[in-house]
């Protein structure tokens, strides 16, 4: 090989090495930790005005990146307790643990701000169910302890600092159960929540 053909190889080798995306450096992990408000459609087809309360609560989320462009996120939390209300009126309350998994496209991989759009599948286990005695007595009430729904979600990551990011994120979930008393089903309560977060993300 000659200075010449030498030269042009580094020269190609080196524009290569430039080329590789920040997504090789930074590692294909991308660990988040949210502040999160939950605000509920409250649908409900049972004719007692079914509801629950909105709150805030904390997650946390693992993206893998199986490509710069692509990732696949796990969204993590504790059971979250809320209170149910009939038309108004407090009648008990139950936890719901919501685990989302979804498959993320992300538009600019390698810049400073990062949009994504991400739709998968949510899971959703009711516990701790519990009713007011005077509507246990008259209505013997139950509820569907599992529900599967999509998920759809938009949002950005930020750069702040070399693997850290601010995280901005909306999510709408398709979450619902079914209603019985007496062991009968009463009809549906659809949550249908939007979940507004935001957080900050360390890149492994």
């Amino acid at each position: 090989m000659n200075l010449s053909s030498a030269l042009r190889l580094a020269a190609v080798a080196l524009a290569t090495l430039t080329a590789v995306p920040a997504f090789a450096e930074e590692g294909p992990l991308l660990v988040r930790v949210r502040a999160l408000h939950l605000t509920s459609a409250n649908k409900d087809s049972t004719g007692l005005g079914l509801s629950i309360n909105n709150k805030a609560f904390p997650e946390v989320d693992f993206s893998y990146f199986l490509a710069p462009q692509i990732a696949a996120e796990l969204i993590l939390t504790y059971p979250q307790k809320q209170t149910l209300y009939s038309n108004g009126s407090e009648i008990g309350s139950l936890k719901h643990l919501p685990p989302t998994l979804t498959l993320q496209y992300h538009f600019n991989p390698n810049g400073a701000v990062r949009p994504y759009v991400g739709a998968g599948v949510n899971y959703t286990n009711f516990s701790s169910v519990e009713f007011a005695p005077v509507v246990q007595a008259a209505l013997h009430p139950g509820i569907k302890h599992s529900s599967f729904g999509a998920a759809w979600q938009i949002g950005a990551d930020v750069q702040v600092a070399k693997g850290t990011y601010l995280n901005f994120d909306l999510k709408k979930l398709s979450l619902g159960t079914t209603v019985y008393s007496s062991g009968v089903s009463a009809g549906k309560f659809k949550v249908n929540p939007t979940l507004a977060s935001v957080g900050l993300g360390w890149r492994f």
